[in-house]
């Protein structure tokens, strides 16, 4: 295996000291944090406690170390493109946690200077391979539920929450948070061709002056519909996926994925539908039953043992070894174009800083 790729980490907070560090621990052939920054102190010591690395309270100097091959970024949502940029001027590559940017014009901007450096910008979309979204993917494909016309991804609970991400000039707000996360997830299952049939923002619970609680529908080429929610305001939970198809459907809740479904080795035969005239007791002429019993199959799925940490991996071998990074510029800026139109016009629409 070749040498480790030699990271700065810009942002040693819940993303960066909370997740990043985690998710190479076992990597240390793959990765070397060799240089960290950030405003407090004591995560600077910290990262130079742990790792020995060189540390700095100023990205400006953190890009212009030799040393340094990728520029890790987890700071706030609102520093992400121009931190980014910062890098990418420096003639470094760039690993940018979600959201990308804020928009889609400065997500483009990216992209675009880095083709003209010949650098490389690496989103970290790594819910692309929960395993529940990879076996509904799965599903589809197979078509063991029939022609899927209809998905719910739903991420909700009941939070007060009082941080940065609940204020807009820092970038908070849930769809720039989570939406990320399930927007992908939702192109993906249209094949990235879609079309917002409706959205709307809402602040519920939360305090400060950003989305708590949204939905966005989109429409595939093909008319399947994806139905998103991500919500701080909701008591009651609701399953995390539902999938309904001509054959079958399913549902998500916790760990486990419930299936019901037609026995593939007993095929019913089309409906055929009466046009005289039904029995005058509801059911007693087949007017809502079916015309033959049917036999579902019913099942549960345990999640498989999840290691989202795996993007890390595509992209050691995207940098050392040339093998493509499964998330592409155009699935990446998709997300952000999505998030672009859902909040153009809504009191949550950034305004000019």
């Amino acid at each position: 295996m070749s040498e480790p790729i030699r990271l700065g980490l810009v942002g040693v907070g819940r993303a960066g000291w909370g997740m990043h560090c985690p998710e190479v621990a076992n990597k240390t052939d793959m990765f070397k944090f060799v240089a960290a920054c950030d405003i407090i102190p004591e995560r600077r010591d910290k990262m130079k406690e742990r790792y020995g690395c060189k540390t700095y309270d100023d990205i400006h100097k953190l890009v212009l170390d030799p040393d340094v091959e990728i520029v890790d970024i987890a700071t706030r949502s609102c520093d992400h493109y121009a931190h980014a940029r910062l890098a990418l001027e420096a003639g470094k590559d760039v690993l940018l946690e979600k959201p990308f940017s804020e928009t889609y014009a400065e997500a483009c901007e990216l992209y675009e200077l880095a083709d003209k450096l010949g650098r490389k910008i690496y989103a970290r979309h790594n819910r692309r391979f929960e395993e529940h979204f990879k076996k509904i993917r799965e599903l589809q494909k197979s078509k063991l539920l029939g022609d899927i016309y209809e998905i719910h991804i739903t991420r909700n609970g009941y939070s007060r929450r009082d941080d940065w991400q609940t204020l807009s000039r820092y970038g908070g707000g849930q769809l720039l948070n989570w939406g990320p996360h399930i927007i992908d997830q939702s192109l993906q299952f249209l094949d990235e061709e879609a079309v917002i049939v409706s959205s709307d923002l809402k602040h519920t619970v939360a305090a400060g002056d950003c989305e708590d609680h949204l939905t966005i529908v989109l429409r595939g080429k093909d008319g399947t519909m994806v139905y998103m929610q991500i919500s701080g305001g909701i008591a009651l939970p609701c399953p995390e996926y539902e999938a309904f198809g001509t054959k079958g459907s399913l549902r998500v809740t916790g760990n486990t994925m419930h299936l019901r479904y037609l026995d593939p080795n007993n095929p019913l035969d089309p409906p055929v539908a009466d046009p005289g005239t039904p029995g005058q007791t509801f059911g007693s002429s087949g007017t809502f039953q079916n015309a033959k019993p049917i036999n579902w199959i019913e099942e549960d799925i345990e999640r498989a043992p999840e290691d989202l940490s795996i993007i890390w991996k595509y992209m050691y071998d995207d940098y050392r070894n040339g093998i493509p990074y499964p998330i592409t510029a155009e699935e990446a800026l998709h997300v952000i174009k999505v998030i672009d139109q859902v909040k153009r016009g809504t009191p949550f629409e950034r305004k000019p800083r």
